[in-house]
């Protein structure tokens, strides 16, 4: 490998403009994030006009310290407020929120943000060695094997919920019913809209997630509040000890590696691999019931996840051309309104844009450690707020950026509605992350199932002929059909009863 262009991208990135301007996005990335509903696609397309008048690599250093930057800044506010600012950041609020509500909401955030770097620098390592193999791999992704992900992302739904396996299943399916509200993407036709024109194009993840996991809880905390006197949150240190960090070594790093490998294929990205790595940690735990109750491999292994899935979408993105997210698409167009095309020929063509942004990823996640660590004793100075004074600002802070995102009152009222299903999905003991998750991945899942069904001419069995899409089917039975066979074995062991009474006998 000619280690000259990599040398010459740490020289674009050293340059004074670039690290100013690589500050200025991780800066902004993780205040975008810290506040709810405003997202790093929505920011990077407002910031578009501003790309205009400077050069391409800086601007894309810029727009891509957005990115990975907001993947931390969405942590802040789903471990302190239960309130993930992307989809990427709902696995975390089941352990985040409650380590914080245990006073280690210090420890929390610290983990996460170790979690992000290490998670981060592994997937841009990763990136700059293997990026033309991986790239080569993701070709050989179709819709029979986003169909195959998709299903076994949608069942790994269950395992990460923190209440009954059961009810998770429920809240799942209505997720992927909301998932098919708006027109067919094959026939034009409305489903569930009735003939309103705001859901003509489908629900948007922000209200219905901000009103779950925002109003909805806001509104259980206060009835709760009522019932009993919570005892103050204790901050006793910000920095994680070292048992946390030698209990969550392995789980970042596993996070890490399993994000890289989800965030390269389209379609997988940070939100895929945020589940997926949560999910194997709860199953390789010796004592499962802890995650959803404060563990700390259930911050460490997803926030590692989707910051190396945040890198690692570039992949696909600079060297196919292919966006793997919204917040990919929207960079795309940024390059392409720079004149310059992403694809394979970009890295030969323009190896200064390329490596540029590629290294300034290095230097953004050490801006990102520097800053995140030292300010989270100020984040962690939210929880010391009354609940009186901080739901009402929690609530104001929820419907501005919801309505910021498309500038529509709809929006308002789908907040305002799901925030009541999520009361009451509280109150009867169901869990609103396997809904949330599920409407994420559905949309995914019926666009390519339905174009899967179109090559097979309608023959299911076309998904087993085909090696990554039968590798993935079979890794779905095997997930599906372990927790029946646990619990067989489990009741083999225990012994019966009425068998002991009687040998007594």
């Amino acid at each position: 490998m000619d280690l000259s262009p990599v040398l010459d991208g740490f020289g674009v990135v050293l340059e004074p403009t670039n690290l100013l301007y690589c500050l200025i996005g991780v800066v902004i990335g993780m205040l975008i994030g810290v506040l709810p509903g405003l997202g790093p696609a929505a920011t990077i397309a407002i910031l578009l006009p501003v790309t205009f008048g400077i050069e391409p690599v800086t601007a894309i250093i810029m727009l891509a310290g957005i990115f990975y930057g907001a993947q931390y800044g969405g942590t802040i506010t789903s471990v302190l407020l239960r309130l993930p600012g992307e989809a990427s950041s709902v696995v975390t609020v089941f352990d985040g929120h409650a380590m914080a509500r245990q006073g280690r909401a210090g420890t929390a955030l610290g983990i996460a943000a170790i979690g992000s770097f290490v998670g981060g620098t592994v997937s841009i390592v990763a990136l700059s060695l293997l990026a033309p193999v991986v790239a080569g791999f993701a070709l050989d992704f179709g819709p029979p094997e986003y169909t195959a992900l998709a299903l076994l992302g949608i069942l790994l739904v269950a395992t990460v919920s923190s209440g009954n396996r059961q009810k998770a299943v429920i809240a799942a399916c209505v997720g992927l019913l909301l998932a098919t509200v708006g027109r067919d993407g094959f026939t034009a036709a409305e489903r569930f809209t009735f003939d309103n024109l705001s859901l003509a194009d489908g629900l948007d993840f922000v209200p219905i997630a901000m009103g779950l996991f925002g109003l909805g809880e806001i509104l259980y905390n206060l009835e709760e509040r009522h019932r009993a006197v919570q005892a103050p949150v204790a901050v006793t240190n910000v920095w994680p000890s070292r048992a946390d960090l030698r209990q969550s070594s392995g789980a970042i790093g596993r996070g890490s590696v399993l994000g890289f490998l989800l965030g390269i294929l389209p379609g997988g990205g940070a939100t895929l691999s945020s589940l997926a790595a949560y999910a194997l940690e709860k199953r390789r735990a010796k004592d499962p019931a802890r995650f959803g109750r404060g563990a700390v491999e259930g911050v460490a292994a997803p926030e590692s996840a989707n910051n190396a899935a945040a890198t690692s979408s570039f992949i696909p993105l600079l060297t196919l051309g292919i966006p793997a997210n919204a917040t990919m698409a929207v960079i795309f167009g940024a390059l392409l309104i720079q004149d310059v095309t992403p694809g394979p020929q970009l890295v030969t063509e323009e190896p200064e844009l390329f490596w540029g942004v590629v290294n300034s990823m290095y230097l953004g996640n050490i801006l990102l450690l520097v800053m995140s660590i030292p300010l989270v004793g100020l984040f962690v100075r939210i929880l010391r707020v009354r609940a009186t004074i901080l739901a009402p600002i929690t609530v104001l802070i929820t419907l501005v950026g919801v309505y910021t995102v498309n500038n529509d009152v709809f929006d308002i009222v789908l907040v305002i509605v799901f925030g009541a299903l999520g009361y009451l999905m509280r109150k009867l003991g169901f869990d609103p992350g396997p809904l949330v998750l599920a409407f994420v991945l559905g949309s995914l899942l019926e666009d390519s199932l339905r174009r899967s069904l179109l090559i097979f001419d309608g023959d299911p069995t076309g998904f087993l002929t085909r090696p990554i899409s039968g590798t993935l089917f079979a890794a779905f039975l095997v997930v599906a059909l372990l927790p029946p066979v646990r619990a067989a074995l489990a009741r083999r062991r225990t012994p019966n009863p009425t068998n002991r009474t009687k040998e007594h006998l």
